[in-house]
């Protein structure tokens, strides 16, 4: 079938995006979905910093390729061994899929999926090759969605079934910045009653983290970036207090648990000299490769400090997305004040330069007559 999508065809494209337009809207081919995949009519998808690290050349992928990977729509078919889910349902899209097979993925999150992984960084489905084409050239799939585009063909491990009463737009937040952010909370040490937690970098990822950790009962809140606005908005999410990093060092902040989501390396410095004695830094952030830290072993060593890496915020997605959604319902985490502007699938090279300038907690594409 024909769609329209997002192809990143180069990368290293001068700045404003706006003006160099590395991303082309353009007609392309979708194939069929296979045995085990799901076609899906794309209702809403968030613009990450994951898709902007392609689009500069820090996160090396394969091109052409179609970018985006949180999304959440509608089922429009199935495969022919997809019997758990019927046209029509509303799923979310998650960018690690996983073979449920394998070693990794009997560590309830901990461990991503090797299979997975190698799909994604040679940008294939889980089971192998390619559904889109341009001009009868292959176009790569980004981490198994490519979800700027107007339907997408997915893994049925790609996605989780949410209710209908879920907007898409919160459904699509749910799939990365949720799942990131909120797991980084969650998974790694779950926190307890008393307990202070911090987030340092207030992206879509960080704020994600601040909401589900004020969603945790009688815990305090900290959020700590360079930005005033990002300040004054976890403020207004509900932070108990607010920092720009020096600040944080210069007042002594110590948290029981300090989320990094910047991907940068001082701002992991920053949340590991925020860890309290016996505290847990967890770093979801995603650097340049080539960045680096100066860490002290001592500072670990003596004050039984635990810095622990976690992808994808070490989610079951089948476990823990069902998890946001109740939190939602129940009105404890209004996962819509993420939402900083919504856009037309023609503005997402403003998009990226709004993204790369700090302007924004979440853009999300809604499709209207595309679809």
């Amino acid at each position: 079938m024909k769609i329209r999508g997002a192809v990143l065809e180069r990368v290293g494209a001068q700045t404003p995006f706006s003006q160099s337009r590395p991303l082309r809207i353009c007609e392309l081919d979708l194939a069929d979905p296979r045995a085990n995949e799901l076609l899906v009519r794309v209702e809403a998808a968030g613009v990450c910093h994951s898709d902007l690290s392609v689009l500069t050349g820090s996160r090396p992928r394969p091109l052409p390729m179609l970018l985006g990977h949180e999304a959440a729509g509608s089922v429009q078919r199935v495969g022919s061994r997809v019997d758990d889910i019927a046209p029509g349902t509303r799923v979310v899209m998650t960018f690690l899929p996983r073979c449920r097979d394998c070693a990794a993925c009997d560590t309830a999150g901990r461990v991503p999926c090797p299979a997975g992984s190698a799909a994604n960084a040679d940008g294939v489905m889980l089971d192998g090759g390619r559904r889109l084409t341009h001009d009868g050239s292959t176009v790569h799939h980004h981490l198994g969605v490519s979800a700027f585009a107007t339907h997408i063909v997915v893994d049925r491990r790609s996605v989780v079934p949410v209710g209908d009463d879920v907007p898409a737009e919160v459904a699509a937040v749910l799939g990365c910045a949720v799942l990131t952010g909120g797991g980084a909370v969650l998974n790694v040490r779950a926190p307890v009653p008393g307990n202070t937690i911090a987030v340092v970098g207030l992206g879509g990822v960080g704020m994600a983290a601040l909401l589900v950790a004020l969603a945790q009962r009688d815990c305090r809140v900290i959020g700590i970036d360079t930005l005033a606005d990002k300040l004054d908005s976890a403020r207004a999410l509900g932070a108990d207090d607010v920092f720009t990093p020096a600040q944080a060092i210069d007042n002594g902040v110590e948290a029981d648990i300090v989320v990094e989501a910047a991907g940068h390396p001082r701002a992991l410095e920053t949340a590991i000299a925020c860890t309290a004695v016996g505290g847990t830094t967890v770093t979801v952030g995603l650097p340049d490769p080539q960045a680096q830290i100066t860490l002290s072993p001592l500072r670990l060593t003596s004050r039984a400090h635990s810095l622990v890496g976690s992808y994808l915020g070490s989610a079951d997605p089948a476990r823990d997305i069902p998890r946001y959604e109740r939190l939602w319902r129940e009105g404890r985490l209004p996962v819509e004040r993420l939402i900083s502007s919504r856009i037309a699938l023609d503005d997402i090279n403003t998009a990226m330069d709004r993204l790369a300038g700090g302007n924004e907690i979440r853009q999300i594409i809604t499709f209207g007559d595309d679809t």
